[in-house]
């Protein structure tokens, strides 16, 4: 039976959470592997959208168990509201939702700490507290959900890290302290409520997949947010791409069958960092409000730009894809020219693959290949055939390009609106 990877293959924000949705039909078990709450999946049922920014986006379907995994840095807080939402929406929680014991936590002084520092050097962080607790957690100073079940062990890290935290605060950014028995105490209550989903998710995971269940493993952000292969610093404090899924649940990788990259039709940025495709004129702000693009956590406008293929290969190769999902296709409706990336320009170079340098990207520009737009509309289309033949010459040169087939299409927001050419499941 088959386990499946998904990933983001640019900048976050493709649409991941629909392909997800859709997929969990056929699936036994959804893993989410890394990431916080600063992502943010969208899925829309009918007349209902959801955001779900820690729980899977299997939990939308019935009898689908949900795991957190260790990978995951979880916002208590956070969770408990995510789940109050659900319920009151009739969705199923208790018997379908599990928490890895180690996954690591977000505490109040990993939000203070991260709100500062983003003041005097702006990256663009959601200042949800996610570096911080990568960082307490790569330093061996994390507080880990099975800390929660045991008080005296809770209580002499939350004093150990405060003496750190609170001298920073105080004396580094003129900021006010946090009492250590105030979060203490918020965070035994935490405890109470959500101990019921405490669970080995490793253990549970390798059960099904040694069982023959399928398995889908969901990442947040994208791959060119990934900590080691993205555009650092502009990136995100985890490993969002494929090999991620294996330490952020617990899999060996002989236990992954297919890893399927998510590809937004275009491509757009939240916060900074370079972004050589960008469109800065009203185009790109046409396109941003068309396809909503305002971040499904934060509400920051996203920066919008062409499909930018050096990037794409760059992420095809760290990942290795084993067949690509397109989204919104249906927001390039009526464009009379579409451009496409196919190259970096770097002084008299012209560069094929993706620059390490920070320093180099951001001085590249794109070399564009030029194609004709389609004006009929794709939205809704269920069935290949019925695209515009522009549609299609525009999806044939992704494929050529990266030399993977694109197994899904997305024409909408909604559930249904996608076209299967090959199904991974």
């Amino acid at each position: 039976m088959p386990t499946v990877v998904i990933i983001g293959a640019q900048w976050g924000d493709e649409g991941k959470g629909k392909i997800v949705d859709f997929l969990t039909e056929k699936c036994d078990y959804v893993v989410r592997f890394q990431g916080g709450c600063n992502a943010g999946h969208t899925v829309v049922v009918g007349d209902e959208k959801y955001i779900l920014h820690l729980i899977p986006s299997g939990i939308l379907h019935k009898n689908k168990k949900c795991i957190i995994g260790n990978g995951v840095v979880l916002d208590p807080g956070g969770l408990l509201k995510e789940i109050e939402t659900l319920k009151n929406k009739g969705i199923e929680i208790d018997n379908n939702l599990y928490i890895a014991k180690h996954c690591h936590l977000i505490m109040p002084y990993h939000i203070a700490i991260e709100e500062q520092s983003e003041k005097k050097k702006k990256i663009g962080t959601t200042k949800k507290g996610i570096g911080p607790c990568y960082t307490d957690k790569i330093a061996r100073n994390g507080v880990r959900m099975i800390d929660l079940l045991y008080p005296e062990i809770l209580k002499n890290k939350i004093q150990a890290n405060l003496e750190v935290i609170n001298f920073l605060l105080k004396n580094l950014y003129n900021a006010e302290s946090l009492n250590a028995e105030d979060i203490f105490n918020q965070y035994m209550n935490y405890g109470d409520k959500l101990k019921k989903y405490i669970a080995d998710t490793d253990i549970l995971i390798n059960e099904a997949i040694d069982s023959g269940k399928n398995v889908l493993f969901e990442g947040a952000q994208g791959s060119l947010l990934d900590i080691d292969h993205g555009t650092y610093p502009y990136v995100t404090s985890s490993n969002t791409v494929a090999g991620g899924a294996c330490t952020g649940a617990g899999v060996s990788p002989i236990k992954i069958n297919s890893i399927i990259g998510v590809v937004k039709a275009y491509t757009t940025r939240v916060g900074g960092g370079p972004f050589p495709t960008e469109i800065k004129d009203e185009l790109g702000e046409y396109i941003r409000q068309k396809g909503g693009e305002y971040g499904a956590t934060t509400g920051r406008p996203r920066r919008c730009g062409w499909l930018d293929l050096v990037g794409l290969r760059h992420s095809v190769r760290v990942n290795g894809f084993t067949g690509l999902v397109i989204t919104k296709l249906d927001i390039l409706d009526g464009i009379d020219k579409l451009k496409i990336c196919v190259g970096y320009k770097y002084g008299s170079r012209i560069l094929e693959e993706f620059p390490k340098e920070l320093e180099i990207l951001e001085n590249c520009t794109p070399v564009y290949e030029e194609l004709p737009g389609w004006k009929e509309s794709t939205r809704g289309i269920k069935n290949y055939e019925n695209l515009p033949d522009n549609a299609k010459k525009y999806l044939q040169l992704i494929e050529d390009s990266l030399k993977i087939k694109i197994q899904i299409i997305s024409t909408g927001q909604k559930r249904d609106e996608i076209i299967v050419k090959e199904s991974p499941l």
